[in-house]
């Protein structure tokens, strides 16, 4: 059945895809471990070893510049939105307009 909250899980699920460059269906995601949980684990602690090398390339190329532009603060809170979409029970997830909000506090973060 199509709803708001299934749509926000799928884009939790994305926002994941995107930070970590694996797929849900990876081969290393077997029996209790997800995406979801895989993500959920790690965060906020170790970012660093889930977001994907090419990501991190992009921002910069050493870990100093990715520490002192509040680049790692910024994947956190990105990971944050993604583990909130992609809660188990629909009324766990964050809402639309909370994502909204979420976002573009990343973005100013990262523009300032």
């Amino acid at each position: 059945m199509v709803s708001p909250q299934g749509d926000i899980y799928s884009y939790g699920i994305v926002l994941l895809e995107m930070l970590t460059g694996k797929r849900p269906t990876d081969n290393m995601f077997y029996e209790n471990l997800s995406l979801h949980k895989f993500c959920k684990m790690r965060i906020p602690e170790g970012i660093l070893d889930v977001v994907d090398s090419c990501l991190l390339m992009s921002f910069a190329e050493d870990q100093t510049q990715v520490m002192e532009n509040n680049i790692k603060e910024c994947l956190v809170m990105f990971a944050k939105i993604g583990i909130a979409c992609s809660e188990e029970f629909p009324t766990q997830r964050m809402l639309t307009k909370d994502v909204i909000v979420k976002l573009l506090e990343i973005k100013r973060k990262l523009s300032s």
